[in-house]
């Protein structure tokens, strides 16, 4: 790997790390606020910190490191407990992430991040919620611990014992005694059982072990406020005992009855293989024997205790790190990070393969009009439809590949709406299902600044201020919905807020204001077709200009990143209830199957995602409805469209007198495209038409057509659209080229 290879794939990992921390974050700030911190997750968000700051250093980032540095501090203190999990601290926690991404960002371009946050920043976490440890000398001294086991714990994990001793958490022993070949498989399970009903607080040396060395025996330190009986009944068994950690002073423990307490002494000889209960609870730790841990040889070295004097012990893995570890290599054995660019490459030779293979069916059909030719037509049919067979495959493994869960995408707006909530004081739940919904790569990167839009207006315009709320009767905490499914070749995105909805009598007076509206059409117009006027650049119902609104081009961004992905928006809202905005998109833009159409002699392309149905058209069916030819389609109206009309060409160019519709749906709505021809579907990838025509509306861009002609692509969203919302006369205006 070369230095630029190298370097390539250090901003990847740190730009996982940077979205992993800020995820963390997140999860712990909900955690705190259900009562509890995970001293798991804190030590997850240290870690990621401490690699980022390792890797800085290699790639010579100086001020990268300097802030990962300090981050690393104060997060070492919440580790120990010298520092509490405050509203505060996590603000200052999360302006780092948010400043360590952005200079991640301007070193990946090569330019120099701006400086006149970190100082101050810097300042911050140095002082953020400065808290001094409180330990009462004889907290571990109240129970039958041994000294040579408090010493031989780590930092840490001494911080959780005493902190499971002050939250009254019961402490128990697992001693757990597995056969030597499957000591790591057996000792995963165990973990699995045991996390979800207490903290694993730290593993200890045993005993003398069988003279044979077919065992392997370990005690785990374990602290858990589920009762003794059902800990039992989860964990207990042939290979593992149970026994809780007494108090000296019996009268001041009042903890769950159980079996007799046991102190916990050394140096006395281990239990039998299938001890009874009373022999189980005689049973105590031992340090006379070091412990070796077969799972891994990071820890292997020796640690020098730090209560002064005494031996020197090897340390046990703290479990989560070791989960952590094994998790980390399972993705890196069987993952590989490739740069999209790549996987673009591969979709364009794929699509001139899908190319030749139709190029190769019409050489097919053209030979089997030839008798003499029989065989080799045989042939060459079968050649083909293992040519097409194995193209299929390779295309359906590419997009695979390319597609990840717009869980990206929601992580980090759920960043966003704690940061916009808190600068608007306004308690804001963010609620996400679908998070493993799955699309094309290149549409999650540019989903980010349509969907941090919404997300804006619904917490700005929508959801109200607290005491407006409770005035409501609503709760003061205000909730964004966010939701998201396949359906079909589609994906429904969708952003629901339970605020003040859309004032439609406002939105019609700001349109009359601007002269968008005459006084005739502000009365007769309907609600749903107010609200579109949200979506037209510069509009604005807010007065004065906010840090967040009043610009009016939040919703127009939205509606042009969507339509430029082949995508639609629709919004239903209700005064008082709440606003919804439904997006759809295609899953992928990458090889598209489409419905070739013919047109005054021109042939252009319609993917299939977008088509419901083709039939042909009944002339006697139509209507003229406020000057819009209209059809009625198994008793639905179904408005109409013209390709000839709407681009302007020669009509004496139709090859044939009938004609047929094409009926476009998306997001709940339908047209119909009135077509000379229909020719079948066939794969296509789209190539962009160029600096020069990308403002063109209608067409999402052109594709080789395999027999030396290029064809159109028609984009549905844009002329659905385009002719639902102004008419074919509007609509003429804005597609002719040249005009």
């Amino acid at each position: 790997m070369n230095a630029s290879d190298a370097k390539d794939e250090f901003f990847g990992e740190a730009q996982e790390l940077i979205d992993a921390l800020a995820r963390d974050l997140l999860a712990l700030e909900t955690s705190s606020r259900a009562g509890g911190d995970d001293p798991e997750l804190v030590n997850d968000i240290f870690r990621s910190v401490h690699t980022l700051k390792g890797l800085s250093g290699l790639f010579g980032l100086n001020r990268l490191g300097s802030l990962t540095h300090e981050l690393e501090n104060r997060l070492d203190d919440m580790r120990m407990g010298r520092l509490s999990v405050s509203t505060s601290v996590l603000d200052v926690l999360f302006r780092a992430v948010e400043l360590l991404g952005r200079m991640l960002a301007a070193a990946r371009r090569g330019e120099a991040d701006d400086d006149s946050e970190l100082p101050s920043l810097l300042a911050s976490l140095k002082t953020a919620g400065a808290s001094k440890d409180q330990r009462a000398d004889d907290e571990l001294a109240a129970f039958e611990l041994d000294p040579d086991i408090v010493r031989v714990l780590t930092e840490h994990e001494e911080h959780r014992l005493r902190t499971n001793v002050r939250n009254g958490t019961p402490l128990y022993r697992l001693r757990a005694r597995f056969p030597i070949d499957r000591i790591d498989k057996a000792l995963d399970e165990l973990k699995q059982l045991a996390k979800p009903l207490g903290e694993i607080i730290a593993y200890l040396p045993t005993g003398d072990l069988p003279a044979d060395g077919t065992l392997f025996e370990l005690d785990i330190l374990y602290a858990s406020a589920t009762p003794l009986e059902q800990l039992r009944h989860r964990l207990e068994g042939q290979d593992v005992a149970i026994h809780r950690i007494s108090r000296k002073s019996a009268a001041s423990h009042t903890s769950l009855p159980a079996a007799p307490d046991v102190p916990v002494q050394a140096a006395l000889p281990p239990p039998p293989r299938a001890p009874s209960d009373t022999a189980r609870d005689s049973v105590p730790l031992s340090l006379d024997k070091p412990f070796v841990d077969s799972t891994t040889n990071e820890r292997a070295a020796l640690q020098e205790p730090r209560h002064g004097g005494g031996i020197k012990t090897p340390v046990p893995p703290k479990p989560e790190e070791e989960g952590s570890r094994a998790a980390l290599a399972g993705r890196m054995a069987h993952t590989v990070r490739v740069d999209i660019r790549r996987l673009d490459h591969l979709m364009n030779v794929l699509g001139e393969l899908a190319i030749v293979r139709g190029s190769l069916a019409r050489l097919t059909e053209r030979l089997r009009q030839h008798a003499t030719f029989r065989d080799l037509t045989t042939e060459l049919h079968r050649l083909h439809r293992a040519f097409d067979r194995n193209l299929a495959e390779m295309q359906s493994g590419i997009l695979e590949v390319r597609m990840v869960p717009l869980g990206q995408v929601f992580e980090r707006l759920a960043r966003a709406v704690r940061q916009i909530a808190r600068q608007n004081d306004k308690e804001i739940r963010l609620v996400v299902t679908g998070a493993e919904t799955e699309v094309d790569k290149l549409i999650v990167e540019e989903l980010s600044d349509p969907l941090l839009h919404i997300v804006r207006n619904s917490i700005d315009h929508g959801i109200e201020p607290q005491s407006e709320r409770a005035a409501l009767g609503k709760p003061v905490e205000g909730t964004i919905a966010l939701n998201a499914f396949q359906a079909g070749n589609h994906v429904i995105i969708e952003i629901e807020d339970d605020g003040a909805g859309v004032d439609h009598d406002r939105v019609i007076a700001t349109a009359l204001r601007r002269g968008l509206l005459t006084e005739e059409q502000a009365r007769e117009i309907a609600p749903r077709d107010a609200i579109n006027y949200l979506f037209l650049p510069g509009f604005s119902t807010r007065e004065a200009v906010t840090d967040l609104s009043g610009r009016g081009v939040g919703l127009d961004v939205v509606k042009t990143n969507i339509a430029r992905l082949g995508g639609v928006v629709d919004v239903q809202s209700e005064r008082g209830i709440g606003t919804k905005f439904t997006i759809t998109l295609p899953i992928t833009l990458a090889i598209l199957r489409a419905l070739l159409l013919g047109v005054s002699g021109r042939t252009y392309a319609l993917p299939l995602s977008s088509v419901a149905e083709a039939t042909v058209l009944d002339a006697r069916a139509i209507r003229t409805v406020e000057g819009r030819e209209v059809t009625s389609l198994r008793g639905e109206t179904l408005p109409l469209c013209r390709l000839e009309r709407l681009f302007g060409h020669d009509r004496t160019a139709k090859t044939n007198t009938r004609s047929y519709i094409v009926v476009v749906a998306l997001g709940g709505r339908r047209v119909g495209i009135v077509v000379d021809e229909l020719f079948g579907q066939q794969d296509i990838v789209i190539k962009a038409l160029g600096p020069s025509l990308s403002s063109v509306r209608g067409f999402a861009g052109a594709t080789d057509l395999g027999d030396q002609r290029v064809g159109l692509v028609l984009d549905a969203a844009a002329l659905l659209d385009e002719v639902l919302s102004s008419g074919e006369r509007r609509g003429m205006e804005a597609y002719s080229v040249g005009r």
